[in-house]
């Protein structure tokens, strides 16, 4: 997986871009996500963006807190401990900075990745006759810089999201001309992909992933569906009551095939799911109603239906 995280300010297109991006990977066959974090909504606030792109379903959801490749939209942000524009950048292979000259930003700000630029905002200028949006130029940096999306794809992309922001044919085409000039000065990098964090295969192996909190960037550590899931463990009465008489069929669970990822447990409506000290999901069959909610919920099938009666 590759993972993208756009850092601008309201009114630069940092969303638009990330969309142009995970637009064009699934153009060029690839499963990709794309989602904005906005924080205050007004022009010139910090917003940031998040796209990834993979050969593989992602399962992965929410802020990227270990990129595999950071783009700045403006380095005034490096200056906001709020924005986290580097949170995580060990992870990271490359920095994008839309800038003419980043080497006094490196030295300023102890930048340890390899930093790739390119002056989007002239570029933008020269084209459109203002820096309105920059979401052309970065989304394509971006792509260009992923190695896995061809020219005529990133185009086609272009074309896609902005036909749906209504732009007319003129200004579309003057974007697609930025975005093709962008991509052929910025360099495709090489990720490395040891260095590379995946916080949830650490969980699975045991590891404690190290906590991390730059600004509004933060990698939070899972506490299990216990601590980190509302829970109700008082009974009441409600022990005393034998809904599972209710039932005309019941879940049946092939522990063989089930991952231990409680989903079955956390979202069960009745709490009829019970944990064995080992993880694994138990029904309990006094009070599970049959509404089957957990097979539909199970990511990877372990869990089908049996029949309990025979009048439907």
């Amino acid at each position: 997986m590759i993972r993208i995280r756009f850092h601008g300010r309201g009114g630069h297109g940092v969303k638009t871009a990330s969309r142009i991006v995970g637009t064009a990977g699934f153009l060029a066959g690839y499963q990709c996500q794309d989602s904005p974090v906005y924080g205050a909504e007004r022009r010139g606030a910090a917003v940031t963006a998040f796209t990834r792109i993979d050969n593989e379903p992602i399962l992965e959801r929410g802020v990227i807190a270990h990129p595999d490749l950071i783009v700045l939209a403006d380095e005034t942000l490096l200056n906001d401990p709020t924005a986290g524009v580097l949170a995580g950048q060990d992870s990271a292979s490359a920095i994008f900075i839309n800038s003419q000259s980043t080497e006094p930003l490196i030295a300023e700000h102890g930048i340890s990745a390899r930093v790739v630029s390119h002056d989007v905002t002239r570029r933008t200028m020269d084209v459109l006759g203002s820096a309105v949006a920059l979401s052309a130029g970065l989304g394509a940096a971006a792509a260009r810089a992923t190695g896995l999306i061809d020219k005529h794809t990133l185009v086609e992309a272009l074309h896609e999201e902005f036909g749906h922001l209504r732009l007319a044919d003129d200004t579309i085409a003057k974007n697609v001309q930025i975005a093709v000039a962008v991509f052929d000065a910025v360099p495709v990098l090489e990720f490395d992909r040891q260095t590379i964090r995946d916080p949830e295969a650490a969980a699975t192996r045991g590891e404690v992933p190290v906590l991390e909190s730059v600004g509004a960037i933060a990698d939070v550590k899972y506490d299990g569906p216990i601590s980190g899931a509302p829970s109700v463990f008082n009974a009441g009465n409600a022990e005393l009551r034998q809904t599972g008489a209710w039932r005309v069929e019941r879940p049946e669970i092939d522990l063989d095939a089930c991952t231990r990822c409680s989903l079955c447990y956390v979202m069960c409506p009745d709490a009829a799911m019970v944990l064995t000290p080992e993880g694994f999901p138990i029904v309990d069959l006094d009070h599970c109603k049959g509404c089957m909610l957990c097979r539909e919920l199970c990511p990877v099938d372990a869990i089908s239906t049996v029949k309990e009666t025979q009048a439907w």
